[in-house]
C-alpha cells in the first residue's frame, strides 16, 4: 500500500542516485573526488527552496541546514546522511529502475541478462510482495548507500518545513562526503553542526537500531625489493612481490577473514595489492569490536611482516597503521537516551528495535567519538555495494515517519 511519502521518495532516489558521487581513498582532498559537490550543490538548492535555514556547503565538502524549532527549550537533534558512494563497485552511469508492485518473483536486469535478484539469493525480498522496489540497471550498484538516507531526510525536511504546527525543536542536517572511506566527518564538523544528538540514516532492515559498530584501523604495508635485469638477476633480484605474497600466504586465511567471521568475531582484510618487482604496497583493514582485539589484529600484521622480513634482510618491509574509527558503543552506554528515544519511535510505527552490532562503521562512530552521540537507525538499503543491491519505497517511508516521530519526541518535556 502506497503512503503520503512514497511518490517523494521514489523521485528523490531516482534524481540523487543518477549523479555519480564515488569517493576515491587514494585522493588527498576532500572531499575526495569533486564529482561528489555535483550531489552537494542540487542539495543544497533543494533545501533552500523548501525553506531551510542557514543552508551551507561547507569547504569541506558538508552540506549543513536548519530546521528552526517551532517549539522552545527543545535540544537540537541532528539528522546525517553521506553523499557517497562505494569505490568497490561501478558507480557511473546509475541508471534506477523502479519495479512496481514486485511481484514475488525474479527481478531482472536490462543491462546485465544473465543477472537476477531474486528471494533465493535475497531472502527479506520475500516479504516485499506489493511494494515499489528501486535497483540499478545492472552493471552499477544503485547508490541507496546512502542515497535513501538522504532522500528520506529531504522528505522529513520538506513535510515539517510545509507545517509549522508540526512540534519539534531545532533541527540540523547534515550531507556528508567521503564516509565510504571512513573520511566523512571533518573535525570541524561537529562544531559546525552544533546538535546535542544526531542520527545517521545509513542502516538496513526496518527495525534495525544501531549503537555498536567495529571499531577500526586501516593498514599500509610497504615492502622495497631490490630491482635487477632479470637477465642477470642471479644474486641480486629481490622480488618485492614474492615477499608480498609470502605476508599474505603467512596470514590467517580459514579464520580472520571477512569471509570466515561473522557475529561479533572481528577480522584483518586485505583490500589491494599493487606494485612491480622492485616495490609492492599491500592494503588491510583490520575491524573488531573490542579494542585488544583490534591490537591484537595489528600485532599479527606486524609480526608476520617482521618474520617474512628476517628471511630477506636485503628487502625493506614496514607497516603503518593508522586508526580509523572506534566503536561507538564506549561513549552511547554512558548516556542512551537518543537511542531509548528511537526505540519509542519504532514502537510507535509497530516495530520492535533491533540492536545488533554493526559489522562495519558508520559516520556517526566518529561524531559520537567526538563528542555528538549519534546511533544509527534503518534508510532501507540491501545487498549494498554490488549490482543487486535494491531498496523498498515503503521502507523508505517507514523510516520517514519514524524521523518526523523522533523530531516530535524530542521536543517533549
Amino acid at each position: 500500500m502506497r503512503t503520503e511519502f512514497d511518490s517523494e521518495l521514489e523521485t528523490r532516489l531516482i534524481r540523487y542516485a543518477a549523479i555519480d558521487t564515488q569517493s576515491d581513498e587514494d585522493s588527498p582532498t576532500s572531499p575526495s573526488t569533486t564529482i561528489q559537490l555535483d550531489l552537494a550543490q542540487v542539495l543544497k538548492a533543494e533545501l533552500e527552496e523548501i525553506g531551510a535555514e542557514e543552508v551551507t556547503l561547507t569547504d569541506y565538502g558538508v552540506v549543513l541546514a536548519t530546521i528552526p524549532a517551532t517549539v522552545d527549550g527543545a535540544p537540537v537533534v541532528g539528522f546525517c546522511a553521506h553523499m557517497d558512494t562505494a569505490p568497490a563497485f561501478n558507480a557511473t552511469g546509475v541508471k534506477p529502475v523502479v519495479h512496481r508492485h514486485y511481484n514475488g518473483g525474479d527481478i531482472t536486469f536490462a543491462d546485465a541478462p544473465g543477472l537476477k535478484l531474486s528471494p533465493e539469493n535475497a531472502p527479506y525480498l520475500a516479504e516485499k510482495v506489493g511494494e515499489d522496489i528501486i535497483t540499478a540497471s545492472g552493471t552499477t550498484l544503485l547508490g541507496a548507500d546512502d542515497k535513501a538516507g538522504i532522500a528520506i531526510i529531504m522528505t522529513m525536511a520538506r513535510a515539517l518545513l510545509a507545517d509549522p504546527s508540526q512540534k519539534h525543536g531545532k533541527i540540523r542536517i547534515a550531507f556528508t562526503p567521503d564516509e565510504e572511506i571512513g573520511r566523512g566527518v571533518d573535525e570541524r564538523l561537529p562544531a559546525d553542526m552544533g546538535a546535542d544528538f544526531a542520527y545517521t540514516l545509513d542502516g538496513s532492515m526496518p527495525g534495525e537500531l544501531e549503537y555498536e559498530s567495529f571499531s577500526a584501523d586501516g593498514a599500509l604495508v610497504t615492502v622495497k625489493g631490490v630491482a635487477a635485469h632479470p637477465g642477470w638477476a642471479k644474486d641480486k633480484l629481490v622480488n618485492a612481490l614474492h615477499l608480498a605474497a609470502k605476508i599474505v600466504q603467512t596470514l590467517p586465511h580459514v579464520t580472520n577473514t571477512p569471509e570466515t567471521t561473522d557475529g561479533r568475531e572481528g577480522f584483518l582484510h586485505l583490500t589491494e595489492m599493487q606494485g612491480t618487482a622492485a616495490e609492492a604496497e599491500l592494503r588491510f583493514i583490520l575491524r573488531d569490536f573490542e579494542l585488544d582485539g583490534l591490537a591484537a589484529k595489528g600485532a599479527l600484521l606486524r609480526q608476520v611482516c617482521e618474520t617474512v622480513a628476517m628471511t630477506e634482510p636485503r628487502a625493506e618491509i614496514t607497516c603503518a597503521i593508522r586508526p580509523q574509527y572506534r566503536n561507538m558503543r564506549y561513549w552511547l552506554e554512558k548516556d542512551m537516551s537518543p537511542v531509548d528515544l528511537a526505540r519509542e519511535a519504532y514502537r510507535e510505527h509497530g516495530m520492535d528495535p533491533d540492536s545488533t552490532a554493526i559489522r562495519g562503521g558508520t559516520d556517526g562512530s566518529l561524531l559520537t567519538e567526538m563528542g555528538v552521540p549519534c546511533p544509527n537507525i534503518f534508510c532501507g538499503m540491501q545487498e549494498i555495494h554490488g549490482p543487486l543491491e535494491w531498496v523498498s519505497v515503503q521502507d523508505m517511508a517507514l523510516a520517514t515517519k519514524v524521523c518526523l516521530s523522533l523530531a516530535a519526541r524530542a521536543a517533549q518535556p
